[in-house]
């Protein structure tokens, strides 16, 4: 299958700061995770795959245009979609006029046909009969729905979500959740979170990014394999372990390396992403 996006040897600095670092991958239709800690350069290179900033070298394709052309930066706007980590609403817009507005942008031009699409891309996200609601009126769920929407509109094959779940509460999350993997429907979905719940629900694949690097490129079951018989329960801290944390039952679950004889515990994607951070020499916290 031709890959929607396809990257190579991607590096950007800011100044003395090395944001990406020879960053190579392919996305295909389906929901990507992309994990890592903060600074680990997830939103910039979000930002440059979503065509807002070149890197400094490298190069890639969405949809076998080239961004560093003027023609072909052109060309991939009009299908990918970006919802970026903090979409800048105006406050005294309806969610309406926003989204048309993001439409407008788009070269929408058809006023009818425009209006249509932004209806459709509301009545998706849910947000259909509050569409004339002003945005300071709506919760922030809502508005993060507003913001899907506009990422949505004009059917895009490549959608950039940027942490769309950060500070939502567990059932607008779990809201969200649908709505991303319905996205994911016969589209190429790149997921930047640091919800490790999230990829384990949503995604196929999994991207791990740490110091602007890819430490990790597979699919979610891959990832968590790779603390298998390296997590274990004790009664007691254990001074030797990665990471650990006392449970609600009292015990503590630790994350390394196991003293002989410990209860090993089945590991989840949150154990194996940790031992990756902790082997790329990032820091780890639990």
């Amino acid at each position: 299958m031709t890959p929607t996006v396809s990257a190579s040897g991607l590096s950007l600095h800011f100044g003395r700061t090395r944001a990406l670092d020879d960053v190579s991958l392919r996305l295909s239709p389906g929901v990507t995770g992309l994990l890592g800690p903060n600074g680990a350069g997830k939103t910039t290179l979000l930002r440059v795959l979503a065509t807002a900033v070149p890197a400094d070298r490298g190069a890639f394709t969405v949809l076998g245009h080239d961004p560093a052309t003027s023609r072909g930066r052109q060309e991939a706007r009009r299908r990918l979609g970006y919802l970026p980590q903090a979409p800048g609403f105006h406050p005294d817009f309806s969610a309406f006029e926003f989204v048309d507005y993001v439409a407008i942008l788009k070269e929408l031009t058809d006023r009818t046909a425009r209006h249509r699409e932004v209806r459709r891309v509301l009545d998706e996200v849910g947000l259909g009969d509050v569409r004339g609601k002003r945005l300071k009126k709506l919760s922030g769920g809502m508005r993060q729905r507003v913001a899907l929407a506009a990422a949505l509109v004009g059917d895009p094959e490549f959608v950039v979500l940027d942490e769309p779940t950060v500070g939502l509460d567990p059932e607008q999350r779990m809201r969200f959740r649908e709505l991303i993997a319905h996205a994911g429907e016969g589209r190429t979905v790149l997921l930047s979170t640091h919800q490790t719940e999230d990829v384990a629900m949503l995604c196929h694949r999994v991207v791990v990014l740490a110091d602007g690097t890819v430490r990790f490129d597979g699919t979610p079951a891959e990832l968590t394999a790779r603390a298998a018989g390296r997590v274990w329960s004790s009664t007691e801290r254990e001074t030797g372990a990665k990471a650990g944390w006392r449970t609600g039952t009292g015990s503590f679950r630790n994350v390394g390396d196991p003293p002989a004889g410990a209860e090993l515990l089945a590991p989840t994607l949150e154990d194996g992403y940790l031992l990756t951070l902790d082997g790329a020499g990032a820091e780890v916290t639990a």
